[in-house]
C-alpha cells in the first residue's frame, strides 16, 4: 500500500467520527507508529482536518462533515442559498471568502444548465446596500493601519473563532477595549459560543475563562481583536447556549443598562422627543421614566460629553441635560455662544 492509499485508508477509517490512537492505527496498516505520524503531518499538511488529542485516552479525530452526503436542490432552494452568499460577500467583513465562493461555484457547477447561466450572475441581478453612516455613533478613529489590512485581522478573527466553536476548543487573543487606554490588556482565554451579525460588527459571543461574572459570558467586537489564535485545549459544551436569546438587540439592552450604571447621562425633553427616540436602534434602549404630563428623563450611559450635548442640540427646545453637573454647564457656556452669534 502506497502512502497515498494509506492516507486515503485512514481518512475513510476516521469519517465515521471515532477518535483511534496511532498505535490502532499502526496495527490496523501494518506500519510503524513514526510511520502514522508521518502521515498525520503530510494530512494535515494538505488542509485535512485531522486533530490529535493528546492524553492517555487520545488519538486522532477527522472534524465532524468533512464528508458531507450528496445534495440536491429545487430552483427555489437554489436560488435562496445563492442569495445568501451574495449577501455574505456584500459584508464588510465577509468570513471564509475563499470558501464563499468555492461553494458557490460547486453549487452553480451542479445546477442545470438552463439555471446556470442566470445563477452565475448573482452579482449582476442581486445587489445588497451596505450600512448606511450613523451620524449619532460615529466609528472610532482609524489606527494606524490600513483598511485592507484591518479587515483581514478581523476575517482571521472571525474565521478562527467560528472554527474554534464547531471544533469545541478554546481560543487566546488580545483585546482592544474602548475603556483602556493602550494594547496592554492581559490576553483573553475564552471557550468560544457563538458569534452575532449586527450592523455590519460581528460580535464574538464566549465564556471568559477565570471570569467572576455570572455565567462568565462576553462580547468582543471582531474589529477590536489585536490578534487570536487556535489552542488545542478542549472546551466545555454550552448546551443552554443559543444566540437567538440575543437578537432583537437584546444583548445590546444588557450593555446599556451596566453603561447607564457607571457613566450615567439623564436628560428631560417632551414626551414626544422621548417617543421619537424610542425608535431610534441604540437610544431607544435606554430608561425613559415619564415625570409629568409632558416631561419624561432619559437615562443611558455615555462617556464622552460632546456625543450627548450633540444629541440636546438635536432634540431641540425642551430638552436639557440634567446630569452630568459639569455637562449643564458645558452645555450652557456653549449655548450662550450660540446665541451671542446670533445677537
Amino acid at each position: 500500500m502506497t502512502r497515498i492509499e494509506r492516507g486515503f485508508a485512514i481518512l475513510l477509517l476516521l469519517s465515521d467520527g471515532r477518535l483511534v490512537t496511532a498505535p490502532a492505527l499502526a496495527e490496523r496498516f501494518e506500519v510503524s507508529v513514526r510511520t502514522i505520524y508521518r502521515d498525520m503531518e503530510m494530512l494535515s499538511a494538505t488542509g485535512v482536518p485531522v486533530y490529535a488529542e493528546r492524553g492517555v485516552e487520545g488519538g486522532y479525530r477527522l472534524m465532524e462533515g468533512f464528508f458531507l452526503p450528496p445534495v440536491s436542490f429545487s430552483r427555489d432552494e437554489a436560488v435562496a442559498v445563492l442569495m445568501g452568499l451574495a449577501l455574505a460577500r456584500g459584508l464588510r467583513v465577509p468570513p471564509f471568502p475563499e470558501e464563499l465562493e468555492s461553494a458557490k461555484q460547486k453549487l452553480v457547477s451542479v445546477l442545470p444548465e438552463r439555471m446556470r447561466a442566470l445563477l452565475t450572475e448573482t452579482r449582476r441581478l442581486i445587489g445588497f446596500e451596505g450600512r448606511p453612516l450613523d451620524a449619532f455613533h460615529p466609528e472610532e478613529k482609524p489606527e494606524s493601519i490600513d483598511p485592507e489590512t484591518a479587515r483581514a485581522i478581523e476575517t482571521r478573527a472571525v474565521e478562527i473563532f467560528i472554527k474554534a466553536v464547531l471544533d469545541g476548543t478554546q481560543v487566546r487573543f488580545g483585546y482592544r477595549s474602548t475603556y483602556r487606554r493602550g494594547n496592554n490588556a492581559p490576553p483573553v482565554e475564552a471557550e468560544p459560543q457563538g458569534v452575532l451579525w449586527d450592523r455590519d460588527r460581528w460580535y464574538l459571543i464566549g465564556r471568559k475563562i477565570g471570569s467572576t461574572r455570572s455565567g462568565g459570558q462576553r462580547f468582543w467586537r471582531a474589529d477590536r481583536i489585536i490578534e487570536i489564535e487556535a489552542t488545542t485545549l478542549r472546551a466545555q459544551p454550552s448546551p443552554d447556549f443559543d444566540v437567538r436569546k440575543h437578537l432583537g438587540r437584546r444583548w445590546l439592552a444588557d450593555a446599556m443598562a451596566a453603561w447607564a450604571k457607571s457613566a450615567p447621562v439623564r436628560i428631560r425633553m417632551t414626551t414626544q422627543q422621548a417617543e421619537r427616540l424610542k425608535l431610534d436602534w441604540f437610544f431607544g434602549l435606554s430608561s425613559f421614566e415619564r415625570t409629568g404630563k409632558n416631561e419624561v428623563i432619559m437615562t443611558y450611559g455615555e462617556v464622552d460629553a460632546p456625543y450627548a450635548m450633540q444629541l440636546v442640540r438635536w432634540l431641540g427646545p425642551g430638552a436639557e441635560i440634567l446630569e452630568p453637573a459639569e455637562w449643564r454647564e458645558q452645555m450652557k457656556d456653549e449655548l450662550e455662544r450660540m446665541c451671542a452669534a446670533y445677537a
